[in-house]
């Protein structure tokens, strides 16, 4: 069987790529039914794009890579295709989108957009062997046991990273990129809680199941968003956002009091409630529970005892929690793959390979991670738009 582009992968790079692609296009994939990422995103509705996207937030070892992609196909781009197929949506805090319906309209989107510019989807179908000859790519395809030799022009790598193995990940992109000369970065957990062991962990387990917002730092880069307790460390949003940038033997630092706000009441209550214990002040302010927790001994039972020292004292214990992580929970719960096919060996205008004129590669494979929030997902749609657009532009 012969194909002008077999695209690798129904994910949300993949079938965009295939949106754009056009006619003789042939996607493959080895689940049951395509986009399941997108399915279970977002608790079920999607966080399909942010409208703060902008490359800074963007990881990668080429903080530049990213931006030629994203400044032609944006995420205002693609909120007008949601807007075009009727499917209406709504903004949570900080750009994110979601559907208000169900996840599984952007999945019927980008169907209905492939089908439209004429691309074949086959599911339950994987790649056993890729090579090319010195004219184009060959790829023996099997399912349900039959194997069928395919022939293509170009081939686009839109399989994904590591992360969620339980779906199907299995860093197919990597060998093949491995295989046609492509170098890797080291690939790692992104957006992922993080574990602690021994000592550091009991803290942290006695206060499971208490949320509250902070201000989660490391290395100089900050996130202002909540924090949960867990029994096997720290998740909430502003963790799996500093995930991303944490290395191991790396400390973070949980600040409860980013905007200096407690001095004031403490010190206001002391004015004007003596009588009062500091802990029934700060539990005005922060989970009674943290609150208890974090409390020094020897605290004078109330705040007319206590000295501008003492308080001071007493607040850094909310204001500067240091502490070091023995890792991340991994790729089983990790949204995304940080590190993957160095963007070295890519043109950032067609993700196309320098070295095997061609080969496209699209997506979380790329050593291109995006924060949390529908960063991930609008990186997804930009490459797989670019590097269709290109494939589409060639006889």
């Amino acid at each position: 069987m012969e194909v002008k582009t077999l695209i690798l992968g129904a994910g949300a790079a993949g079938m965009m790529c295939a949106a754009r692609a056009g006619a003789g296009t042939l996607v493959v994939d080895h689940a049951r039914a395509p986009g399941e990422k997108i399915r279970i995103s977002g608790g079920g509705r999607c966080n399909f794009t942010n409208l703060a996207t902008a490359p800074e937030r963007f990881l990668s070892r080429n903080p530049h890579f990213a931006k030629s992609a994203l400044s032609r196909y944006s995420q205002w781009d693609f909120l007008d295709l949601v807007r075009s197929h009727g499917i209406s949506w709504h903004e949570k805090t900080l750009g994110q989108l979601f559907c208000d319906g169900k996840a599984t309209q952007i999945v019927a989107m980008l169907r209905d957009a492939m089908a439209r510019a004429g691309a074949e989807l086959r599911l339950r179908t994987r790649p056993v062997e890729v090579g090319h000859d010195g004219t184009g790519f060959r790829v023996v395809l099997e399912r349900d046991g039959t194997r069928q030799t395919v022939t293509a022009r170009h081939l686009v790598l839109a399989t994904g990273g590591l992360s969620i193995p339980k779906m199907g990940a299995t860093g197919l992109a990597y060998r093949l990129a491995r295989q046609f000369g492509h170098d890797l970065v080291a690939t790692r957990p992104a957006l992922v809680p993080l574990t602690f062991s021994g000592a550091s962990l009991e803290p942290l387990a006695a206060l499971a199941g208490v949320a509250a917002p902070a201000r989660v730092t490391c290395g100089g880069t900050g996130f202002d968003e909540a924090v949960l307790f867990t029994h096997r460390g720290l998740s909430g949003p502003a963790i799996l956002q500093i995930s991303s940038y944490w290395q191991e033997g790396d400390t973070i630092a949980l600040d409860f009091d980013p905007d200096a706000r407690l001095a004031g009441a403490l010190g206001a209550a002391r004015a004007a409630e003596g009588r009062k214990a500091p802990a029934t002040v700060l539990a005005q302010h922060l989970p009674a529970r943290l609150v208890a927790a974090r409390l020094p001994r020897g605290l004078p039972p109330r705040l007319a005892e206590c000295s501008d020292g003492t308080l001071t004292e007493l607040l850094r214990n909310y204001h500067a929690w240091n502490i070091r992580p023995a890792g991340t929970e991994g790729y089983r719960t990790a949204e995304v793959t940080a590190g993957g096919i160095d963007t070295a060996g890519l043109s950032s205008r067609t993700m196309e390979s320098r070295s095997q004129p061609g080969l496209f590669v699209v997506g979380e494979a790329l050593d291109v991670t995006g924060w949390l929030g529908g960063y991930n997902f609008q990186w997804a749609w930009s490459s797989g738009w670019a590097a269709g657009e290109e494939i589409r532009s060639r006889p």
